[in-house]
């Protein structure tokens, strides 16, 4: 049986954005958690969690029957891009054929960065793009720093 989608999830996502997507969907989908957070030194993604069920390839693999067709990723911002990319690269490597990612806000280098990881598998969507990030990945003017507003770190 081919899974036609499943819901891929960025740790940092509210419960209430999964659950207002799901009630959408045209059926019940499995839902699985990617923890990505990026560096603050480096800007670069580092993964802490990753449930997707296990894929070993061999030479002769001709896909992964536990990977979805489509992958719908929720990602509340795409300030520099590297956490969706990581998070796209994951994906694809594990065997899904398309992505779509839903973001509130992008940056437009980042929105541009994730197009552009494999422009023929993903499609985005985003809710509205500001037009740049300053020195520490921070969308300007954008909303700050999302983890920090959801569990309450500001100042940590």
């Amino acid at each position: 049986m081919v899974r036609w989608f499943t819901l891929y999830c960025c740790y940092q996502v509210p419960a209430n954005s999964l659950v207002a997507l799901q009630t959408i969907l045209p059926y019940p989908v499995s839902v699985h958690h990617l923890g990505l957070f990026r560096e603050p030194t480096t800007l670069q993604p580092v993964e802490y969690y990753n449930n997707l069920p296990y894929h070993q390839p061999t030479s002769s693999d001709s896909g992964n029957p536990s990977a979805a067709e489509l992958a719908i990723l929720l990602d509340p911002v795409i300030a520099t891009g590297g956490t969706s990319v990581a998070a796209i690269q994951t994906l694809k490597e594990w065997g899904v054929k398309r992505v779509v990612l839903i973001s509130v806000l992008g940056s437009d280098g980042g929105v541009r960065r994730a197009a552009e990881e494999w422009s023929e598998g993903v499609e985005l969507w985003v809710g509205g793009i500001d037009q740049e990030c300053d020195a520490r990945g921070m969308i300007k003017p954008g909303l700050g720093d999302v983890g920090d507003r959801l569990f309450l770190t500001i100042g940590r």
